[in-house]
């Protein structure tokens, strides 16, 4: 009869375990989710903001009108709900966004008049503002990442877990190394 109790108490035990276990990577990849979402919420703000922008860039620089298509082109892959399904994906549409807004920027440097008009200035400062919120989003949605990735792999979860179809999850990372590893010059 001891010998019940004992398989029975350690039948409970693994239950306990496989239900907190189960729960907890429930929590995990809903907390996941939920910052990938507050990423696409970010840059659809960011991509509404764009067309305002280079609205205001062109009545003073028409004639670049290779920017403007270029920046319109990166803007919609950035949101582009195909590439909004992959984080790796996501990265290399972000890597190519920053990249034709540099052109973007560069264009608005040589109009000085540009630079005091305050609708610029007010887009500019919004969108600092809107990259600020991306990154936040993206360092909650790496950590989130993190969490259930070190539970999906751990001993014993890693032995049962791919069963209940939990599997690890993509960071969001930069898509161009190279681009990061030299520091930004500063010229005056």
């Amino acid at each position: 009869m001891e010998i019940v109790w004992i398989v029975l108490a350690v039948v409970v035990l693994i239950g306990l375990f496989l239900w907190a276990t189960y729960n907890g990577l429930i929590t995990l990849n809903t907390r996941v989710d939920e910052a990938w979402s507050d990423i696409t919420i970010q840059l659809k703000r960011r991509a509404d903001l764009i067309p305002n922008l280079i609205e205001t860039v062109k009545g003073y620089a028409s004639h670049e009108k290779s920017v403007f298509e270029n920046v319109t082109k990166a803007r919609a892959a950035t949101v582009s709900p195909e590439v909004l399904a992959h984080p790796a994906k996501a990265a290399k549409a972000e890597g190519d966004f920053q990249s034709t807004m540099k052109s973007l920027f560069a264009v608005a440097e040589a109009y000085p008049q540009l630079q005091a008009n305050q609708n610029f200035l007010s887009l500019q400062q919004e969108l600092t503002d809107t990259e600020d919120k991306i990154m936040s989003a993206r360092r909650f949605y790496n950590g989130g990442v993190r969490e259930l990735n070190i539970k999906v792999k751990q001993f014993p979860q890693v032995l049962f877990v791919g069963a209940l179809g939990f599997k690890p999850r993509e960071f969001f990372e930069v898509a161009d190394q190279a681009a990061i590893q030299e520091p930004p010059q500063v010229k005056f």
